[in-house]
């Protein structure tokens, strides 16, 4: 993908780029507005994810996570820019007739064909059940092995699990945007939302279990805690998920 490069007229454009195939200009009826709970709080008004706050409006492009259009093929006509995740999008014009946008795989470029069936050969953008696809080297979900009705897949984790083969997957390893224009100002974290923060050493009692005191003072107690008082810095919290542990064949490696 072709990329330009900004001219140094301010601090702000300084290293920057762009991709110049990228779009910014969703088609309207595959957009709606969305409401986001911009000061993360909960619905008894609480501030319950710090940080958080401000942010420019964003609209939701829906995405084709089915890909339900079984056996029609559709040609990439662009590829889009998508605030609502760290990936690009592409729009798809199927010969039905139908648009949709769906999640960009990385090397497609705009004009190549994909469909989606049981019997669709194995490239780049097109879906197809786990039963139909083969092993390949170099695939971030590789499929070790398929056996009854479960394939046994490895997660780019380490994890090895088992999924039902009814399961669609489309080949290929979504295109992560990489950021072209470095975090060089404060405006920057502002634009996606995300508030200064601030040590909870230097708040005060009444604010966090580590403020207070004269000075730079310790936190004053034998573990650090939330603002909440719970554990936190490397005590593990999460909950075993019972049912979704039964599929798991080999744990993640650390």
């Amino acid at each position: 993908m072709a990329r330009h490069l900004y001219k140094t007229s301010t601090p702000s454009t300084r290293n920057g780029a762009v991709d110049s195939q990228v779009k910014s200009n969703p088609r309207n009826n595959l957009i709606y507005g969305q409401h986001r709970c911009g000061k993360g709080r909960n619905a008894r008004g609480i501030i319950t994810a710090g940080h958080r706050g401000g942010g420019h409006k964003r609209l939701y492009r829906k995405i084709d996570f089915r890909r339900n259009e079984k056996d029609i093929y559709g040609r990439i006509v662009t590829i889009e820019y998508d605030p609502n995740r760290n990936a690009y999008i592409c729009l798809i014009h199927y010969g039905d007739g139908e648009k949709r946008y769906i999640l960009h795989p990385r090397g497609a470029i705009i004009g190549e064909t994909i469909v989606s069936g049981t019997e669709v050969p194995i490239k780049m953008g097109n879906a197809l059940p786990l039963s139909a696809v083969a092993r390949a080297a170099g695939a971030v979900a590789k499929l070790i092995a398929k056996e009854g009705k479960s394939a046994t897949l490895k997660l780019p984790s380490g994890e090895v699990r088992l999924i039902s083969q009814n399961c669609s997957a489309t080949v290929g390893q979504v295109g992560e945007r990489r950021e072209l224009n470095p975090r060089i100002k404060a405006g920057y974290k502002r634009w996606i939302g995300k508030r200064p923060v601030v040590r909870g050493s230097v708040m005060n009692p009444a604010d966090h279990p580590h403020g207070g005191g004269e000075g730079r003072s310790p936190i004053g107690r034998k573990k650090p805690t939330t603002p909440w008082g719970y554990p936190t810095l490397g005590t593990k919290s999460r909950k075993k998920k019972k049912y979704s542990d039964n599929f798991i064949i080999r744990r993640r490696s650390k």
